[in-house]
């Protein structure tokens, strides 16, 4: 089986994640997509505005939607920082026989080098870049063990991000038609990101 592993704070899951996710599916022949929101992202300072719980519970109701997408909670149940490493040696001890890529923008490539214990993740895994329209990506500097293990697919440019809806959400805007209806109809029961 070959998955595509998306992960983010998710906070909220929005559009954009959900096209990304598509687009990888379907671009790369991807049996399945699993949607694994972080628990404490390693280079984001800022702890997430929603809850963990709040942010699994938005992920699986998006995951509804498709049925290729698949929640996965292995960052936010082993808890603490969540490194790639980690979670990739996890996910090749549970699942020996899924062939895994991790799902990316193009514009995260360029930092792949940057990454903890990089050398040790390209040998378990792929990647899938997104590259939006426009987006130049020149990826001759790198080493050549990342660089032949990235794959670029095309993805519209979505022009919405987490931080937009939680600022909308802030100004009581409408953030409808940026989310999936059902984490919209949760944020609004929940009161989610409301000043």
């Amino acid at each position: 089986m070959r998955v595509g592993i998306m992960g983010g704070t998710f906070d909220p899951i929005h559009t954009g994640h959900l096209i990304a996710a598509e687009r990888a599916r379907v671009g790369a022949g991807l049996d399945e997509v699993w949607l694994m929101p972080a628990n404490r992202p390693p280079h984001k300072p800022n702890v997430p505005k929603a809850t963990t719980q709040q942010r699994w519970e938005m992920v699986c109701l998006a995951a509804e939607s498709n049925p290729f997408f698949r929640p996965l909670d292995i960052e936010i149940t082993k808890g603490g920082v969540s490194y790639s490493i980690d979670t990739i040696e996890l996910l090749c001890q549970e699942y020996p026989d899924t062939e895994f890529s991790y799902i990316i923008g193009a514009d995260m490539v360029q930092y792949l080098p940057q990454w903890h214990r990089i050398d040790d993740i390209v040998r378990h895994i792929r990647f899938i870049g997104l590259a939006r329209p426009g987006y130049d990506l020149d990826m001759a500097h790198m080493p050549v063990n990342i660089r032949e293990s990235v794959s670029i697919f095309p993805m519209p440019l979505v022009e919405v991000s987490s931080t937009m809806i939680r600022e909308e959400r802030r100004e009581r805007g409408s953030v409808r038609y940026l989310v999936s209806d059902a984490v919209y109809a949760y944020m609004e029961v929940n009161r989610l990101y409301e000043s």
